[in-house]
């Protein structure tokens, strides 16, 4: 079974347990074991993450999702589901079309009246920041195993920085951990038959 990507390509189709085990390997040695975000382990320990893995092959289909899981997402108490990891294989794995795409996630929370409330981080398997070279380890803080919209509550965020009195140097502290780890260690983490 295949599907078409938004790039007009033909991709075998993942499925969603496979896609689901491969993102919590990656949040627990990656985002949690390298400490890339230390507010994760919590509710991952917690299990208060949402994750859904979207079948679209369009933005379009792929936006409906994200409308949906918004609305879930806010009507659903922190308690029980704090955040969400949208995994999306069969659309946007060009990174300049995922990246683009985020301007319409915006828009969708300003159209849902949820700025202020929720918001949506990125993450790709290209993923790249602005100035910086494609190989750069530093890209690597970003680099999940699929194309991954993540929803976040704005108060989780607010306490999570409130308890961590460094926040602001999160993004410099984990770009000296990529620095330290190099895509040698990396590769080790994440071989290359499992990427």
């Amino acid at each position: 079974m295949s599907n078409t990507n938004s790039n007009g390509g033909s991709q075998p189709a993942v499925d969603h347990a496979s896609a689901i085990a491969a993102t919590e390997q990656w949040l627990e040695k990656a985002v949690i074991g390298l400490n890339l975000c230390p507010f994760a382990k919590a509710v991952h320990v917690k299990k208060q993450i949402r994750y859904v893995v979207s079948d679209a092959t369009t933005p379009e289909e792929l936006l409906e999702t994200l409308m949906d899981e918004l609305q879930t997402l806010s009507d659903t108490p922190a308690e029980q589901v704090d955040t969400t990891l949208i995994i999306h294989p069969h659309v946007l794995n060009d990174f300049e079309d995922y990246n683009e795409f985020l301007d319409v996630a915006d828009a969708a929370l300003e159209d849902m009246g949820l700025v202020g409330e929720l918001q949506v981080a990125s993450f790709h398997p290209d993923y790249q920041f602005a100035d910086t070279d494609r190989n750069d380890i530093g890209n690597y803080t970003n680099r999940s195993p699929y194309p991954t919209l993540h929803l976040l509550r704005e108060d989780s965020v607010e306490r999570a920085v409130e308890a961590f009195p460094e926040a602001e140097a999160i993004f410099e502290k984990n770009i000296e951990t990529m620095e330290n780890l190099g895509h040698e260690g990396w590769d080790k983490l994440f071989p290359r038959e499992q990427q």
